[in-house]
């Protein structure tokens, strides 16, 4: 892995404790030398993990929409940054420029992005690995609903290897780097981006 997609909130969330892993994971990437691939904003979690990666000498590419950057919304310092049409686009391209994805706290946007990935995982679209950055158990009501799923038949036991769960990112990171593609992989086939 030379590149992480860190999916994460555009608010700081109620708890110092997000801000404080959000620090740590982008300290990490940075000393592990792993270029931060995320959507570009300043705000947030988000903001928050750049600063951190930046502040240790690391790489970021920042993958932001036109309308958020009219907004004022991107990052002033990222060390790439790249302006695309839509948040589609956005998605697409973070996904194809990262090695591996790591969702931590977040919102609506957050679960968009890690579910996606997810399922384009399932599908066999990528086999890159994935993992959940489960601050102060964030996201243990999560992973009570994916096993809910299924026990209910509606996940295969067999993909809930598709991601890792740890609470620190020195052992995230570590766990996604034993991560074996599952067999069948079709990207040979599928592209990320359209047209």
């Amino acid at each position: 892995m030379k590149s992480i997609c860190v999916f994460c909130g555009a608010a700081m969330g109620n708890r110092a404790v997000y801000r404080e892993a959000a620090t740590a994971l982008g300290h990490t990437l940075a000393e592990q030398d792993l270029t931060l691939v995320w959507g570009g904003g300043k705000v947030g979690l988000m903001g928050v993990v750049a600063d951190a990666v930046l502040e240790k000498g690391g790489e970021t590419l920042g993958v932001i929409p036109g309308f958020m950057v009219e907004k004022e919304l991107a990052h002033p310092d990222s060390t790439a940054m790249i302006e695309v049409d839509s948040m589609h686009t956005r998605k697409a391209l973070m996904a194809e420029r990262a090695d591996g994805f790591i969702a931590m706290p977040g919102g609506f946007g957050t679960l968009d992005e890690l579910f996606e990935i997810l399922t384009w995982a399932q599908l066999h679209i990528h086999g890159k690995p994935i993992g959940l950055l489960n601050v102060a158990g964030y996201f243990d009501p999560l992973l009570g609903w994916i096993r809910h799923a299924e026990q209910e038949g509606f996940i295969r036991a067999g993909h809930l290897s598709l991601f890792r769960v740890a609470d620190t990112p020195e052992a995230l990171l570590a766990a996604m780097r034993e991560h074996q593609a599952p067999e069948g992989d079709w990207t040979s086939k599928v592209t990320f981006r359209q047209g």
